[in-house]
C-alpha cells in the first residue's frame, strides 16, 4: 500500500473508532478542593461540616485529621486504600484558621442539562460541539467515571433523558429493566436524583449520514443551566450581525453552511475530509494513538462542529425542498484573527461544488457574521456608540453637501446663467405668485398628469425626461 493509501487508511481509522460517548466531569470526592466552601480541603484540626438535609455520597483517597464533624442524615463515605479520619486538636496547625468550619458545598448543585459539566469522549483538536449536544444525545453512551463519586439532578422539566447506555460503579446498564433496578437501589438514590427519569436504548445510530441528537425539547433548560452564572442573559457577540446555529444557546462569529445530502452522504467520512482537507497536516512520524490532526496555520483559532440538525420549517419551505434535516457545519472564530471562518466556508461551498456529487451533497448554503467590533469588545455593540458614528458621519455629509453647493451657484453667478435680485427690486409681475415648486421626484402622483410629454428623439431610445425647477421650465436630459 502506499504512503496515499496508509494515510487515508489512517484517516478512516481515526474518524470510525472515535465512540460517541460523553464522560460526568465533576465528583463529590473529599480530596476536591472546589467542593469546599473555603476553595480547600480540610486542613489538621479542622471542623467539617456537610449538609444535614443532603443525601450524598463521599469517596474519601487520603487521610485526614479534623477535630470535629457534622454528618449528613443519610450518605456514605468511601474509603479508598490508605484513606481515613483521625482527631487532632482544633487549630493545632498555626495556619489553619478555626473562625469558620471547612463546609462541604451543596451536593445537589451538579445538573444533568448543565453542558458545562460533560466531556466528549472522542475530543479532537478543533473540533467542539453546539450547546445542545454538549450534553448526552439520544444515541450516546453516557460514562461516570468509576474512581470518583458523584451525584446527578435530573430534570426540571425536560422529561425523561434517554441515552443509549450508563455505565457507572463499574457497570454499564443497556437494558431499561437493569438500569430501573440500579436506580431504585440504595447506591442509585445516592447518585442520581430530581423529578427527571432516566432511560435507555441500546439502539446505535445505524444511518451513516448521522443522527439527530434529540435534546432539541430539553434545549431551554440546557440554556438556563449554562447561562445561570451570567445571570441567565448571554454575553454580547464581538461582530456585528452574529449567528446563532441550531442547537446553540447565543449568538457567535464565525459562519455557518448548511448541507442537504442524499443517501450517499456519510457524516464521519465528511468530518474527516474537513480534518484533513481544510484544517490539518498528517504527519507521518504521529501513531494513531496520538492526536490525529493538528491545526493548519491558514486557520489557525477556528473551532469547528459538524452535525446532523432539524431543519426549521420556514427554511424548508423557502428552500423548496421536503427534507427535514440538514448537515451544519458551525465555524467558530475562537482566535484574535478575524475572517477565517468566511474564508473557509467558501472553500467548503468551492469543494461542494467540485467533489458534491461524490460526497453525496445535493445542495450547499453559507451564512456570515458581520465585521468584528473595533478594539475586539463589545462595547462597539452598543446604540450610543453607533448612533455617535451615525451622527458623526451625517454631520460631516451635510457639510461637504454645502460647500459643494455653495461652490455651483459661485460658478453659475460667475459665468451669468444665475441672477438674484433684491426683494424690494423683485418683478413687480410676479409679486404675487407663489415662491415654492412642486418637486416631481416627491410628489410624483400628484404631478404625473401635469407633465408634459416627452418630446421624441430620433438619436436615442434610452434617455429619460424630467422637470428641473433651478433652470425654469424648459426640457432637461438625463
Amino acid at each position: 500500500m502506499g504512503a496515499r493509501g496508509r494515510v487515508l487508511l489512517w484517516l478512516q481509522l481515526c474518524a470510525l473508532t472515535q465512540a460517541a460517548y460523553k464522560v460526568w466531569v465533576p465528583n463529590t470526592n473529599f480530596d476536591n478542593a472546589t467542593n469546599w466552601s473555603q476553595n480547600r480541603t480540610p486542613c489538621t484540626g479542622a471542623a467539617v461540616e456537610f449538609p444535614a438535609d443532603k443525601t450524598l455520597s463521599v469517596l474519601v483517597r487520603e487521610g485526614h485529621s479534623i477535630s470535629d464533624m457534622l454528618l449528613p442524615l443519610d450518605g456514605e463515605f468511601v474509603l479508598a486504600s490508605g484513606a481515613g479520619f483521625g482527631a487532632a486538636d482544633a487549630g493545632s496547625r498555626p495556619d489553619c484558621s478555626t473562625a469558620a468550619r471547612a463546609r462541604f458545598l451543596d451536593p445537589d448543585r451538579f445538573l444533568w442539562l448543565d453542558p458545562r459539566l460533560w466531556r466528549p469522549g472522542d475530543a479532537a483538536r478543533g473540533l467542539f460541539s453546539v450547546d445542545a449536544e454538549r450534553v448526552p444525545c439520544r444515541h450516546d453512551d453516557v460514562v461516570f467515571p468509576a474512581d470518583a463519586s458523584f451525584r446527578v439532578g435530573l430534570g426540571p422539566g425536560a422529561g425523561t433523558v434517554r441515552v443509549r447506555s450508563v455505565q457507572a460503579l463499574g457497570q454499564t446498564f443497556a437494558r431499561d429493566e437493569d438500569l430501573a433496578a440500579f436506580l431504585a437501589s440504595r447506591a442509585g438514590r445516592l447518585r442520581f436524583h430530581g423529578p427527571g427519569a432516566l432511560s435507555v436504548d441500546p439502539e446505535a445510530c445505524a444511518d451513516p449520514s448521522g443522527c439527530v441528537c434529540g435534546n432539541a425539547e430539553a434545549q431551554p433548560w440546557i440554556c438556563a443551566a449554562l447561562l445561570q452564572p451570567l445571570g441567565g442573559g448571554c454575553p454580547q457577540a464581538t461582530c456585528l450581525e452574529p449567528l446563532r446555529p441550531e442547537g446553540q444557546c447565543c449568538d457567535l462569529c464565525g459562519a455557518v453552511v448548511s448541507l442537504t445530502h442524499g443517501s450517499a452522504f456519510d457524516l464521519q467520512q465528511y468530518r474527516a475530509r474537513l480534518l484533513h482537507a481544510f484544517l490539518a497536516l498528517v504527519r507521518g512520524t504521529e501513531s494513531p494513538g496520538q492526536l490525529c490532526f493538528p491545526l493548519q496555520p491558514q486557520y489557525q483559532g477556528l473551532q469547528v462542529a459538524v452535525s446532523k440538525v432539524l431543519r426549521p420549517p420556514g427554511l424548508r419551505e423557502a428552500s423548496g425542498t421536503k427534507a427535514d434535516t440538514e448537515i451544519q457545519v458551525v465555524l467558530v472564530e475562537a482566535g484574535p484573527e478575524t475572517g477565517g471562518a468566511g474564508r473557509l466556508a467558501r472553500a467548503l461551498l468551492e469543494d461542494i461544488a467540485e467533489h458534491g456529487e461524490a460526497l453525496g451533497v445535493l445542495s450547499a448554503t453559507a451564512r456570515e457574521s458581520g465585521a468584528p467590533v473595533w478594539g475586539g469588545t463589545a462595547a462597539g455593540l452598543n446604540a450610543p456608540a453607533r448612533a455617535g458614528l451615525a451622527g458623526g458621519l451625517a454631520a460631516s455629509g451635510l457639510l461637504v453637501l454645502m460647500v459643494l453647493l455653495a461652490g455651483a451657484l459661485l460658478l453659475l453667478r460667475r459665468e451669468g446663467r444665475l441672477r438674484w435680485r433684491r426683494r424690494d427690486e423683485a418683478d413687480p409681475a410676479r409679486a404675487g405668485a407663489p415662491r415654492g415648486f412642486h418637486n416631481p421626484l416627491f410628489y410624483a402622483a400628484d404631478s404625473a398628469e401635469a407633465l408634459p410629454a416627452p418630446k421624441s428623439d430620433q438619436r436615442s431610445s434610452s434617455r429619460s425626461y424630467f422637470l428641473n425647477p433651478l433652470f425654469g421650465e424648459g426640457e432637461a436630459e438625463a
